[in-house]
């Protein structure tokens, strides 16, 4: 059996559909278990009697039987997988997030552990730096993990047809899950609207958790006739650098997850947490986070998010990108620029982060507001060489050379109006 050697390099092809891009690969099965894990649904001890276990996970529990089966299965002369195992790459196991779309300064300068796809002339190729655990299983879970099994050590090195999705939110993750085993084996509906909870339409929004309502407004900026990112919002780009394809409508354009970790950031430090709590033991409202024994969150609009105040969060989020849109992104070289790009799009919600509970207190958050505390930064150039890192620390370059320029400060009118 060979031994894995990353970085791991590997043709890839680009297939469009409606949901968002994906890429099919064949990866060896040794790999696969190296780098990626299952968000299985189990009840974990808190140790407090009053709330003994906690949920946690998404997917059906792993059958022991089953895992047996299947690597009998693996051992035969005669194996074979045709059908594809699905993974949403760049999934961090502790907390659900987009590995990268974290801003941390302790990471600026080191290597990136991010999958990343590369396009040359037409053609793809998928790169994996670490054996991190950066790849969620949507659907596949028994098939790969049935090789942990295998009596047969020459069947780690079978390739499996994979298909990826490159920081697909765990939201479209739910929806993808669901509607596969809709059509295969009966999933329980519980599992699906109560763990899920993503089905927007079948749930009242003070039952949303932090994540639902980050996708809610993500879809709506990415809809709404007065949006400046209408159009713009694509669930799964091609490569970190956000331009979109020729011919396409938007000369350019930002993943999903981007926006979803951006608002998120603004409304819970851990989302996952705030899910599991959200419904455990029961489906509860989010003023339950506010309760005497639930954890303690600083994030700058958690008590908007916990008093239903969507609308004020979703109309400051509006009109600080109108904002961006005037001053930077509308001026922006659409080739060389890193302001349109993913790190660029992170450090403008980090600045949002850090004057957002101040707008909020004020009631200051007015499109005139936030153009006129971006203004000073309109004279930096992102197409500049000191800015051409597409990783967190260009991220963080990106953020401080903005921070140098202005004050962080809020003043204007205090109106929720878009200007």
């Amino acid at each position: 059996m060979d031994q894995i050697t990353y970085p791991y390099i590997t043709k890839a092809l680009a297939v469009d559909q409606p949901m968002g891009e994906f890429y099919v690969v064949k990866l060896p099965a040794k790999l696969l278990l190296q780098v990626g894990y299952s968000d299985i649904l189990n009840a974990k001890s808190t140790g407090d009697p009053a709330h003994p276990y906690e949920l946690e996970g998404t997917q059906r529990e792993l059958l022991e039987k089953r895992l047996t089966q299947i690597g009998g299965y693996i051992d035969r002369a005669d194996s074979g997988f045709p059908n594809s195992i699905i993974l949403a790459a760049n999934l961090r196991q502790v907390d659900g997030l987009v590995e990268g779309f974290q801003a941390d300064d302790d990471t600026a300068g080191q290597p990136s552990i991010r999958w990343e796809i590369a396009e040359e002339d037409g053609e793809f190729t998928l790169l994996i730096p670490s054996p991190k655990k950066l790849a969620a299983i949507i659907d596949g879970q028994h098939r790969l993990f049935g090789f942990a099994r295998t009596k047969v050590t020459e069947r780690l090195d079978m390739e499996l047809l994979c298909s990826i999705y490159v920081d697909l939110p765990k939201p479209f993750q739910a929806q993808l899950f669901a509607t596969i085993n809709s059509n295969q084996k009966r999933v329980d509906k519980s599992l699906t609207y109560e763990l899920f909870g993503y089905n927007i339409e079948d749930e009242e929004p003070e039952y949303w958790p932090p994540e639902k309502l980050a996708v809610f407004l993500t879809r709506r900026l990415g809809a709404d006739s007065e949006s400046t990112l209408k159009g713009r919002i694509s669930i799964s780009p091609r490569k970190d650098a956000t331009l979109s394809n020729a011919g396409a409508e938007a000369a350019w354009k930002v993943s999903t997850a981007a926006i979803v970790d951006g608002i998120l950031r603004l409304i819970s430090s851990n989302p996952k947490r705030d899910s599991n709590e959200l419904r455990t033991p029961k489906k509860q409202t989010r003023n339950h986070l506010e309760s005497e024994d639930a954890r303690k969150d600083r994030s700058p609009l958690r008590e908007a998010f916990i008093e239903q105040q969507d609308a004020v969060i979703y109309q400051m989020v509006k009109n600080f990108v109108k904002a961006c849109d005037e001053l930077l992104w509308s001026k922006a070289d659409l080739e060389r620029s890193f302001i349109i790009k993913t790190v660029g799009v992170q450090a403008l919600f980090d600045i949002l982060r850090k004057i957002s509970s101040e707008a909020y207190g004020k009631k200051i958050i007015s499109v005139d507001a936030f153009t006129k505390l971006l203004q000073p930064a309109s004279e930096i150039d992102f197409a500049s060489e000191e800015f051409r890192n597409a990783s967190g620390s260009g991220r963080t370059v990106i953020r401080k050379a903005i921070e140098e320029k202005i004050t962080l400060e809020i003043s204007g009118s205090s109106q929720n109006q878009e200007s």
